[in-house]
């Protein structure tokens, strides 16, 4: 299954009709992180996904949760 990250780069990048390289190079990350990327890869570094958002006015981070002491 694919993650939201992924799911959402690869929409985003091909409604602005950007190829994998473009989307790289605009960037300023590696062909092969961007695959990765848009293939849900588990490990990815933050900085670098970032950049990659940054194109779209997105960026991602921790995200604090409740959690239920019962």
């Amino acid at each position: 299954m694919k993650s939201l990250i992924a799911e959402f780069v690869k929409e985003k990048r091909k409604s602005l009709k950007l190829t994998q390289v473009d989307l790289a190079e605009k960037s300023g990350v590696g062909l092969r992180f961007v695959r990765e990327l848009e293939q849900g890869k588990a490990t990815l570094r933050l900085d670098k996904a970032n950049q990659v958002l940054d194109l779209f006015g997105c960026e991602v981070g921790p995200v604090r949760k409740e959690v239920s002491h019962e």
